[in-house]
C-alpha cells in the first residue's frame, strides 16, 4: 500500500502533462496535435534508459534514493512544463526550448523512480503475492490519475495562466512529499536480492533478451500498448474540438476514463483473487476486445452528435483496465522467473517497451488526426484514428491468445495469493 502511494504520486504529475496541458496546447493556443505530441513521445523515449535504472538496482541496491531523486526530477518537469505553456502563448520559441527541457526531465523522473520502484516490489514481496501486489499498486496509480484529473478539471474553469501554475505547484509539490514519506524506511526492512557478479550492462541485457518467455511477452507489450495509448493525446482535443467541452470538462473526462479504469481493474482482481474466475489470459483478451468496442463507439457518437462521449469513455477505460492490471500481474509475476536476481532488469526491459510503444502510439495518434484534417472533417479525421486503434487491440487479442497459450502466463500467474 505504501508503494502503491509513489505510484499514484508518479500518476498524478503524468497525467497533468498527458491530458490537460496537451488539450490546452492544441485546442487554447491553436497548435497542431502533433507537438504535444512529440514532446509526450520525447519523455517516453528517454524512457528507454529503464533498463539501465533496472540493472543499477540489481546490481547497487540504494532504490529509495533512485525513487525519491527521480520522484523530485519528475516534479520539476511537470512544474516547468506547465511554465513551458504559458510561454508558449506568447513566445513559441522560447515555449518550445521550455517545454522539451521539461519533458526531458519528466522523462528521466518518470525512468529513475517508476522503475527503482517496481523492483522493489518485486524483490520486496514473497513470490506468490507478486501479483496481487502489482493490482493494488496499480489500483492506486489510476486512482491518483482519476482523482487528480478531476479534481484539476473542477479547479481550472475559468483557466488563466496563474490558476494552472497555482494547481500544477500543489501537484507536484505534494507528490514529492508524499513519495519521501511513503517509501522511508521500507529498503531496510527487507532483504532485496543484489547481483553477487558484476556483470555489465550488456551482458546483463543479453542474458534476459535470450530468454523466449522475456522475449515473447516484450514484443506483446509494445503492440498492446501501442493501442492502449494511442488515443491518449487526442480523446481531450476530440472532446474540445467536436463537442465543444471546456478545459475544464475535458480533463474532468479524462478523470472520469481513468475512473472506469480503476473500476476495470478492481473488477479483475476481486473475480480472479476472491472467486478465482478465468485466468489472465482470458482478462486480457476480453479486455483488448471490448476496448475495441468501446473506440468504434466513439467513433460512431462524434458522427451523429449523440452526448453519449462521457459513458462510452468510461467504458473505454473500464476495458482499459481489464486489460492492464492481466497484463501486468503477468509482468510481476514473470519477472522473478529466468536467471534470478534480475527482477529490475526484466521490469524495465519491459517498462522501455511499454514507453516505446506509449511515446510511438501518442505519436502516430496525433499526426494520424493532423494529417486527416487536412482532408476531411474534424470528427471523421479523429473516427479513423480511433477505428484503427479499435483494429490493433483487436490484432493484440490474437496475440495474446497465441503468446499466453504458449506458456507465457501460466496458470499460477492468477491473480490467487497462495498458489
Amino acid at each position: 500500500m505504501r508503494l502503491g502511494l509513489v505510484q499514484m504520486a508518479l500518476g498524478a504529475i503524468v497525467v497533468l502533462t498527458t491530458s490537460t496541458l496537451n488539450r490546452l496546447m492544441v485546442v487554447e493556443l491553436s497548435l497542431a496535435a502533433v507537438l504535444p505530441g512529440l514532446l509526450v513521445a520525447l519523455h517516453y523515449g528517454i524512457q528507454i534508459t529503464r533498463p539501465n535504472w533496472g540493472f543499477l538496482s540489481d546490481t547497487g541496491g540504494h532504490r529509495t534514493l533512485w525513487i525519491i531523486g527521480g520522484m523530485v526530477a519528475l516534479a520539476v518537469g511537470g512544474l516547468t512544463a506547465a511554465w513551458g505553456v504559458v510561454v508558449l502563448e506568447h513566445d513559441f520559441v522560447l515555449g518550445m526550448v521550455i517545454s522539451v527541457l521539461a519533458y526531458g526531465l519528466i522523462g528521466l523522473g518518470v525512468g529513475a523512480s517508476g522503475t527503482s520502484l517496481l523492483a522493489l516490489l518485486a524483490t520486496a514481496t514473497a513470490p506468490r503475492r507478486r501479483a496481487a501486489a502489482a493490482t493494488i499498486t496499480w489500483l492506486m496509480m489510476i486512482f491518483g490519475i482519476a482523482v487528480t484529473a478531476g479534481v484539476v478539471g473542477a479547479f481550472l474553469d475559468p483557466y488563466t495562466p496563474g490558476l494552472l501554475m497555482k494547481i500544477v505547484a500543489i501537484v507536484t509539490g505534494g507528490a514529492v512529499v508524499l513519495t519521501v514519506l511513503a517509501v522511508w524506511g521500507i529498503e531496510r526492512r527487507v532483504i532485496a536480492r543484489a547481483e553477487p557478479d558484476a556483470m555489465p550492462f550488456r551482458a546483463g541485457m543479453a542474458e534476459i533478451w535470450a530468454e523466449p518467455k522475456a522475449r515473447m511477452f516484450t514484443l506483446f507489450v509494445f503492440l498492446s500498448m501501442t493501442a492502449y495509448f494511442m488515443q491518449e493525446l487526442i480523446l481531450e482535443p476530440y472532446a474540445g474540438l467536436v463537442f465543444n467541452f471546456t478545459p475544464g470538462q475535458s480533463t474532468s473526462l479524462s478523470g472520469a476514463q481513468n475512473g472506469g479504469v480503476f473500476v476495470g481493474m478492481l473488477i479483475v482482481g476481486i473475480a480472479a483473487t476472491g472467486f478465482k474466475l478465468g485466468a489472465l489470459r482470458h482478462w486480457v483478451i476480453a479486455g483488448c476486445l471490448g476496448s475495441a468496442v468501446a473506440l468504434i463507439a466513439i467513433t460512431m457518437i462524434g458522427q451523429t452528435g449523440l452526448p453519449l462521449l462521457v459513458p462510452a469513455t468510461v467504458a473505454l477505460g473500464l476495458f482499459n483496465g481489464m486489460f492492464a492490471v492481466a497484463a501486468i500481474g503477468s509482468m510481476m509475476a514473470l519477472a522473478g522467473q529466468g536467471r534470478g536476481a534480475r527482477e529490475g532488469t526484466r521490469m524495465g526491459l519491459w517498462g522501455a517497451a511499454q514507453a516505446m510503444a506509449a511515446g510511438f502510439g501518442g505519436l502516430v495518434g496525433a499526426a494520424a488526426v493532423d494529417l486527416m484534417r487536412l482532408v476531411t472533417d474534424t470528427a471523421t479525421a479523429f473516427g479513423a484514428v480511433f477505428l484503427f486503434e479499435a483494429i490493433l487491440f483487436i490484432a493484440a487479442a490474437y496475440m495474446a491468445a497465441r503468446i499466453m497459450d504458449r506458456g507465457i502466463a501460466p496458470a499460477q500467474t492468477q491473480l490467487v495469493p497462495g498458489e
